[in-house]
């Protein structure tokens, strides 16, 4: 997918780039290489795949939930700021953070919102489970793209969810992971909602969006810690 393929695409999502936003993503995918040759990021770096596998792939989430009335989101896992800044450029009006344990990775997204001038956007590098204790319940929309099994994840993202907002959480594979996670999203105060299968162009896979609603309070013994959550997930 090309630059010009790529804002045609947006277009099909009622989404029209200005200039300076295709100058934005220009500027991204440029330093995004630039900074991968020394600090791996990612495996994907020919600009035709970034351009869809990335930067497309992000925005597909914007056909889940209407990003134009999402206040606060949380990106958890961000990595290279996939799909969390790529949803900033595309949405200016989203109140944006980014977590990653990671230092390498939030420190190449702290560089990249300089270069891109993006404002309203908080960087922390944190686990989850620590940092829940700072922003419990704040989040009109919690999302994270290919992090962690749902079993593991679901326990990690929802107690950051306000009530009524939204966890969604985007997959390549998702249905056993689905079923093994139930009773753990009920358990933590959420309905599952449904589930938006969508395919890439170009044979490259399908997207999986699992749509996950706050519907009261979890319980503040969530999340636990993470070496218990992995040994015995909800």
């Amino acid at each position: 997918m090309n630059e010009i393929e790529f804002v045609e695409k947006l277009k099909k999502l009622n989404i029209q780039l200005s200039d300076y936003q295709i100058e934005q993503f220009n500027k991204y995918y440029e330093y995004l290489i630039e900074y991968n040759l020394h600090t791996n990021l990612t495996s994907i770096t020919r600009k035709e795949d970034v351009y869809l596998k990335h930067f497309y792939d992000s925005s597909l989430l914007s056909k889940t939930i209407d990003l134009s009335k999402i206040e606060n989101m949380l990106d958890i896992g961000c990595g290279a700021g996939f799909p969390g800044i790529v949803l900033k450029i595309l949405f200016p009006n989203i109140k944006l953070t980014l977590l990653d344990s990671n230092n390498k990775k939030t420190k190449f997204c702290t560089s990249l919102i300089n270069i891109l001038k993006l404002d309203g956007v908080t960087i922390i590098n944190d686990r989850a489970e620590e940092y829940i204790n700072n922003k419990r319940e704040c989040f009109d929309l919690v999302t994270a793209r290919a992090v962690k099994n749902l079993s593991i994840l679901i326990e990690l993202a929802i107690p950051f969810v306000k009530i009524n907002g939204y966890f969604i959480a985007m997959k390549s594979e998702c249905e056993q992971e689905l079923n093994d996670s139930k009773n753990g999203i009920k358990l933590l105060g959420a309905n599952y909602i449904k589930t938006i299968n969508i395919n890439l162009p170009n044979n490259a896979g399908i997207r999986n969006f699992i749509i996950i609603k706050k519907q009261e309070k979890t319980n503040k013994k969530y999340p636990r810690q993470y070496n218990k959550i992995l040994k015995k997930p909800l």
